[in-house]
């Protein structure tokens, strides 16, 4: 009798398997051929990929390697009006460092007011220490409302109201932010550990008070690491708002861009990333810092 019941429940998970690898396939079929995705064109363009980035030291005179712009190095080190110069292509690097630390100060403000807005409403969306459903329900879909909405769609709303500058994507910014990580912030309130709450309920504290020295300082930790790890995000993501006017290295991008000024596009490129390596990396040290201090 066991043996018939194991088999026909190891048949049916078979067949639900198989349906279910089947429907999946089904669908990565018809998602390839609506959006022309094609193994064999990304073989074909692979290796062009590292096309520019050879051909960004050259060896080649001037005038040769055009149209893409490169860095020749019998005139690496020349001035300003010698076109295959680094004076040449970052003959406006106090403009680019200026947007640049415009574009970081942008992600700064941002990560602080989403993660002081996630960090006031994860208590309140977390059902183990709300016993009113009504506001858990209300409070979880209103995190879900603010990370559903692209930030680049939100940025390029918020310009009509406050203007072409970096406040419509500050708040754009902050409002997703406080949407991703009201969400992982309230997970972690989720597994906290409850005796340090049922102890200070027991002697009549109140419900702040519970969340203020029963969960706080277990969830700590987690929240500095997700709050800096959102702003290696919000880095990124100001350099692309910035193309819908919402400020930053972004919005110069655009421009250039704009006006096929190929060395400017270049040389903004090149600072965008490696400003974003050094934030991350710096951002890693940091966190680990403040989770080994804090742990």
């Amino acid at each position: 009798m066991f043996q018939q019941r194991f088999g026909a429940l190891r048949r049916a998970r078979q067949i639900e398997t198989g349906l279910t690898v089947a429907a999946v396939v089904v669908l990565f079929v018809f998602a390839s051929i609506w959006t022309d995705f094609s193994p064999e064109k990304i073989l074909r363009g692979a290796p062009r990929i590292g096309e520019y980035f050879g051909k960004l030291l050259s060896i080649e005179p001037k005038g040769v390697a055009a149209p893409i712009p490169v860095l020749a190095l019998p005139h690496l080190f020349g001035g300003v009006k010698e076109p295959q110069s680094l004076a040449y292509w970052f003959y406006r690097f106090n403009v680019y460092a200026a947007l640049l630390w415009q574009t970081i100060e942008m992600a700064i403000l941002a990560t602080a007011l989403g993660s002081g807005a996630a960090f006031a409403l994860s208590f309140p969306a977390t059902g183990r220490f709300v016993g009113n459903r009504a506001v858990v329900f209300v409070t979880r879909r209103l995190l879900e409302l603010m990370r559903t909405i692209p930030q680049v769609v939100l940025a390029f709303i918020l310009v009509w109201p406050f203007g072409i500058g970096p406040l419509a994507g500050i708040v754009a910014i902050a409002v997703h932010s406080t949407g991703a990580l009201g969400k992982l912030f309230c997970e972690l309130n989720e597994n906290a550990d409850t005796r340090p709450v049922e102890g200070i309920r027991s002697v009549g504290g109140s419900w702040l008070a519970q969340m203020r020295y029963g969960v706080v300082p277990q969830v700590t930790p987690g929240f500095l690491s997700y709050a800096l790890l959102r702003f290696e995000v919000n880095v990124r993501s100001s350099t692309i708002i910035g193309f819908v006017g919402a400020g930053g290295i972004g919005q110069e991008l655009k421009r250039v861009i704009g006006f096929n000024i190929y060395e400017e596009v270049s040389a903004i490129c090149i600072l965008i990333l490696l400003i974003v390596v050094v934030i991350d990396l710096l951002s890693e040290r940091i966190r680990h810092h403040f989770i080994g201090a804090l742990a």
